[in-house]
């Protein structure tokens, strides 16, 4: 009788340590799906492949694929444009993707993308001479002198709101001379898959043989949003320009940006970069961000409406691929067309080309932000495993209690004994 009621008890107590105690997985596990970002197995799942034929963009006219619920292609007079997902690369619509025109001043685009890296905003530089000679006839400027020392941050500012030719020089002969910029600056658009630019003058003065297309624009365009000092000074409306003891304001010559001379400002517009040369004409890139979807157009050389007609027909295309995001089929892809290196035999290879990239970065934003946002997250998940019971805890304690129900019958059986 002692015996069963000494295991019977421990049963019981047994029973009720189970009840009481909480689930571990319960606890430990968050609600939902863990995020892939936690796993550091293998590498996140790139988007869904969907069929894209290469050779779609270099046809003639207009390439959309629309499906149903798809908004119209608006009127647009340039002689080439492209519309695309700045994040998947994706390009929506194109009109004569490759053709090749002279770029004017967006080639300062690819200029800012070979040069940027190369020197911290806050280093100084006392411009020379030799530094602002071989500037074309009637280019902007944003007044750089001869003897005056400047941030590089005070150049970037005359490059892309000013669309200073004279700062161009003077950074282009901080990297090396204007020759080799313009190696430099041909081998960086051969990297990022852009095949129809050949650089002449860094600046994107008229020159004999210079030329880009609206794709290539657009690749450019992308990859600027993913430099966070890129993105910050494309997006600059206004700034003060240092002239020694004193400084004086320069405006974003993108009225679509400052919203300046009766042009009305975009919702959400990142910037990038707008030209003009008499022989290119208006060419202009864009890029607007609106909810958690980012787009880049580009677009050369309107053929009606005016010296603004650039601003509105980018406006319409940015508009229309807002409205046409999931209903249309890509047409083509801005991400070069290669294969990234496995990094053993197990490792899937994926294509760069249906990789996606790091979140465009906003203004003054840094573009690995989003990867960032996400490591808080990873180490409350660990640090939630880590502080929840673990699953041996029970066991543990009902040992315990069947082991304290034995020794209580050992010790009432002794007892009785001596009794």
């Amino acid at each position: 009788m002692i015996v069963t009621s000494a295991v019977r008890h421990a049963a019981a107590g047994s029973a009720a340590l189970l009840f009481v105690l909480p689930v571990p997985a319960a606890v430990a596990s968050p609600a939902g799906p863990v995020p892939r970002a936690v796993s550091s197995v293998g590498e996140p799942t790139p988007p869904a492949r969907r069929h894209v034929d290469p050779a779609r963009l270099g046809r003639k006219g207009t390439q959309v694929q629309r499906l149903a619920g798809a908004p119209e292609m608006p009127s647009v007079s340039a002689l080439s444009w492209v519309v695309a997902d700045a994040s998947t690369g994706e390009v929506l619509a194109a009109r004569n993707a490759h053709r090749r025109l002279p770029p004017a001043s967006t080639l300062k685009t690819l200029f800012a993308l070979t040069a940027l890296p190369h020197h911290g905003p806050s280093e100084r530089h006392t411009v020379a001479d030799a530094e602002l000679e071989g500037i074309g006839a009637g280019s902007s400027l944003v007044g750089v002198k001869e003897g005056y020392t400047y941030k590089v941050s005070d150049l970037w500012n005359g490059v892309f709101l000013s669309s200073g030719n004279d700062a161009v020089h003077v950074l282009a002969e901080m990297n090396g001379g204007w020759e080799s910029m313009t190696r430099q600056m041909q081998e960086k658009a051969r990297s990022l898959g852009a095949e129809d630019t050949h650089v002449v003058s860094p600046d994107g003065y008229d020159a004999p043989g210079q030329v880009s297309s609206a794709y290539d624009l657009a690749v450019f365009g992308r990859a600027g949003l993913q430099d966070p000092a890129f993105a910050r000074y494309c997006s600059t409306s206004y700034a003060d320009f240092p002239a020694g003891s004193w400084s004086y304001g320069i405006a974003n010559t993108n009225r679509l940006l400052t919203g300046a001379d009766g042009v009305e400002r975009y919702p959400g517009l990142l910037g990038i970069k707008n030209g003009y040369t008499s022989n290119a004409g208006n060419t202009l890139v864009s890029a607007a961000r609106r909810g958690d979807r980012t787009l880049v157009v580009s677009v050369m050389n309107p053929q009606e409406g005016g010296g603004f007609a650039v601003y509105e027909e980018a406006r319409s295309l940015l508009d229309w691929g807002f409205e046409a995001a999931g209903r249309v089929e890509p047409v083509g892809s801005l991400a070069p067309v290669r294969a990234k290196a496995a990094a053993d035999p197990g490792t899937r290879t994926v294509s760069v080309a249906r990789e996606k990239p790091a979140a465009a970065a906003a203004p003054g934003r840094a573009a690995g932000a989003g990867a960032e946002a996400v490591a808080p997250q990873a180490a409350r998940s660990t640090v939630a495993e880590a502080e929840g019971p673990s699953a041996g805890l029970p066991l543990a304690l009902v040992a315990s209690a069947c082991a304290a129900a034995l020794a209580l019958w050992g010790w009432r059986r002794r007892t009785a004994r001596r009794a």
